[in-house]
């Protein structure tokens, strides 16, 4: 098509509009479309509008350039508060909130020449991206947690770990499976399997000072049961002599069995080749683990699932939480209901004792949780916590008289019980928390996570390490509880429960982790 010199010397007049100094191939290439030289074969309205599109375009372009010098400065805003980060105090949040905040914000905004800032991000682009990213990190968790062994046999996910405080260093895992079971640490080996719940079993809890354990049940009951283990020999010598005697509270078989069912609570062998080649395979020596089919006593009264259990008063009592609502304070003895404790308006999500004191704390869906005080029996002391914004997932003792709380909203919170208005530090976490535990001996918070992440910290809320997770370490689904070990001599002293249906085993280095 012809095109007109008119035509022609109007697009010539719009060049310079559009070009700033210098000139590039990709410009001559334009300007030959256009028709500036030798002749277009575009009709003057697709090249009209073409110049529009490609004004549009340049004006989007240095708008994105003026944004990346914003976007510079705050940059350099987060590094240098990064640098002087408070004791006590979360490195991400702070750098978060710098990011942020007013501060950037608040800078005169200079303006620079393309050509300037091009070369400052050539430059500065791979070391201020570095220093930025190891900001957001931790200490390195290399040197201080090693991932030990895993423990795996379950056919559905574990909701609960925990490990014994009296006679056999083992662990009980509960299950989504309607079975819990026993573990020996060092080797792995399945010794127990208890087959006695209709229900997913959703918490189990080892008796302070004897052989005993106590299992929270989606069957709307909770089960108590006996064990006597013998460990492997590479064990038992650091765990200690197996089996030891028994405390004057319980009688072998004889906890006050219901009225309803006969229960004899003894140990007994595998009766069917089913079950034999569903658990053959899961001790290392091939052996079957031994079955217990019946409790030594059932706690039954909820109207909902049983989602926690706990042990009180030296083990004198146990403690259940519901989601109907209640906790349940029973004799351990005769299995009779001592007290209904009612307050929260949602369901129970957990329940915790305090290890030397007659205290209770439990956690709701109603984004509270309470603490009771039975420590004067005149008069029951209820204090209500309301820090979170969300359902809290977990609430427990430390050894210094601290709560340390877990919530949906992404938060730990530590409290001290002598200033209960407010939490004395926050922790926020990128993904929601789930049944966190402290350790005995060194107060340090583990926090596992939905998004399968498991991180340590003190109770100052300063981060220490994060588990390493690759392919052939750490969680593939959520982590759903965390224990500690109370000896510090095992080889193994911290233990993590997923929904990927296995426990894992780890050795943290405590002399490493808190000093460096």
């Amino acid at each position: 098509m012809p095109v007109e010199t008119g035509s022609r010397s109007k697009v010539k007049s719009k060049r310079p509009m559009m070009r700033h100094q210098g000139s590039s191939d990709a410009d001559r290439l334009l300007l030959e479309v256009m028709g500036g030289s030798g002749g277009s074969q575009l009709p003057i309205d697709v090249r009209e509008r073409l110049l529009k599109c490609f004004a549009g375009i340049e004006r989007e372009f240095f708008n994105l350039y003026r944004e990346n010098i914003s976007l510079q400065d705050k940059l350099e805003v987060a590094l240098s508060s990064t640098e002087r980060v408070e004791p006590g105090c979360d490195k991400q949040s702070q750098v978060q909130d710098s990011a942020d905040g007013s501060d950037a914000a608040s800078k005169p905004y200079k303006t620079k020449a393309p050509s300037q800032i091009s070369q400052r991000i050539k430059t500065n682009y791979k070391a201020t991206t570095s220093r930025i990213v190891s900001s957001f990190k931790g200490p390195s968790s290399s040197s201080s947690c090693q991932y030990f062994t895993a423990y795996r046999g379950h056919k559905d996910g574990i909701w609960e770990v925990s490990v014994s405080r009296y006679g056999p260093s083992v662990i009980g895992t509960a299950s989504a499976d309607k079975t819990a079971r026993l573990w020996s640490i060092d080797p792995v080996s399945c010794l127990v399997c208890y087959l006695g719940n209709v229900g997913s079993i959703n918490s189990i809890r080892f008796h302070p000072n004897d052989t005993c354990v106590v299992m929270a049940s989606g069957d709307k009951t909770a089960h108590l049961w006996r064990y006597n283990v013998n460990l492997p020999s590479t064990q038992a010598s650091v765990g200690g002599q197996i089996g030891g005697p028994c405390s004057t509270l319980f009688d072998l078989g004889g906890l006050g069995a219901p009225k309803s069912r006969q229960s004899s609570g003894e140990e007994e062998p595998l009766d069917s080749d089913r079950e034999i080649d569903d658990f053959t395979m899961d001790t290392d020596d091939g052996s079957a683990p031994t079955m217990i089919h019946s409790p030594s006593l059932v706690l039954s009264g909820h109207m909902g699932v049983v989602i926690a259990a706990d042990w009180l008063r030296a083990g004198r009592q146990v403690v259940t939480a519901s989601w109907d609502r209640t906790a349940n304070l029973w004799d351990a003895e005769r299995g009779d209901v001592v007290q209904t404790l009612t307050g929260h308006d949602q369901e129970l999500t957990n329940v915790s004792t305090h290890p030397n004191q007659a205290m209770v704390v439990t956690s709701s869906l109603d984004t509270t949780f309470r603490l009771w005080d039975f420590r004067d029996k005149s008069i029951q002391s209820v204090n209500v916590f309301q820090g979170h914004t969300q359902t809290v997932t977990t609430a427990t003792f430390t050894s210094e008289d601290k709560i340390v709380s877990g919530s949906d909203d992404h938060f730990v919170k530590i409290w001290d019980l002598r200033n209960m208005r407010s939490a004395m530090a926050d922790i926020r976490t990128n993904a929601p928390v789930n049944r966190l535990a402290v350790s005995p001996t060194h107060n340090i918070i583990c926090v596992p996570q939905d998004n399968r992440h498991v991180r340590l910290f003190d109770l100052n809320g300063l981060r220490l390490a994060r588990l390493p997770r690759s392919n052939r370490q750490g969680h593939r689904r959520m982590v759903t509880s965390v224990a500690w070990a109370a000896d510090d001599t095992i080889a193994c002293n911290l233990f993590t429960a997923g929904f990927d249906k296995q426990v894992l085993g780890w050795t943290v280095n405590f002399q490493t982790l808190i000093h460096g």
